[in-house]
């Protein structure tokens, strides 16, 4: 079980950065032909990765040589653009998909009530129906609600929170909520661009209380990629040459 503080520890851009390290190292994996390519990102060893076994010096080797190709890389763009064509400096530990990056920089630029509405769309798009944006301070906190209806028999009113910014949402924050929300809903929802602590999470989901459902800027950012919302889907194919070796 890592520390809280490791889980909570936060990059510039608001992201937690253990998931973001994660997704790296399965990324590197992948490209060593360790894992296997999977849409949704599930880990699954190749017939190499079955018969490998790597220490501790072996993966920092891949570590190292990714780096080192991604920063020739990085040079040789560099040294292609014309004079003057000054770019921005590349930001560390830069999330595998340039594209979330980019979304996040929206979200987080959006005003309180522009990233209202656009939490108020994705609830759309996810099932809920007659979602409300409140707009109302001293409100407890609550940004809106909504009903997910589950059948024609069964429906949930859910009220739901937005927070546009960087920092960590805790677990103070998460109790204020539900006291917020207590005999007004059957369940809510917190949504940000930033990151839950630990203890947020814990206290999301403690017995005897209503549950809070979590959605941070990773979480957000899947949801517009499944529902393909402000997102254009660009197809390209990489040859798996391996697959017609059976057929030589």
């Amino acid at each position: 079980m890592l520390p809280d503080e490791v889980q909570n520890e936060l990059l510039d851009s608001g992201s937690p950065r253990f998931p973001n390290q994660v997704a790296w190292a399965r990324f590197y994996l992948t490209r060593e032909g360790l894992l296997d390519s999977s849409k949704r990102g599930i880990w699954s060893l190749t017939e190499k990765g079955r018969a490998t076994k790597l220490s501790q010096a072996e993966a920092r080797a891949i570590f190292l040589k990714w780096v080192k190709i991604f920063a020739d890389e990085r040079k040789k763009k560099k040294a292609a653009e014309p004079p003057g064509d000054e770019q921005a400096p590349e930001k560390e530990e830069a999330a595998p998909s340039s594209f979330r990056e980019r979304l996040s920089e929206i979200l987080l630029a959006l005003s309180p009530a522009g990233f209202e509405r656009v939490c108020q769309r994705l609830l759309r798009e996810s099932g809920f129906v007659q979602v409300v944006v409140t707009g109302r301070s001293g409100d407890g906190g609550i940004d809106g609600y909504g009903t997910l209806q589950v059948n024609p028999l069964v429906s949930f009113k859910v009220l739901f929170q937005c927070k546009r910014f960087k920092n960590a949402v805790t677990s103070g924050f998460i109790r204020d909520f539900r006291g917020a929300m207590q005999g007004r809903a059957d369940k809510g929802i917190v949504m940000t661009t930033g990151a839950f602590t630990a203890d947020a999470r814990k206290e999301a989901t403690r017995d005897g209380v209503p549950p809070i459902e979590l959605v941070d800027g990773q979480k957000m950012i899947d949801m517009f990629v499944e529902l393909e919302l402000g997102l254009k889907p660009v197809t390209t194919y990489e040859v798996d040459e391996t697959f017609f070796k059976e057929f030589a």
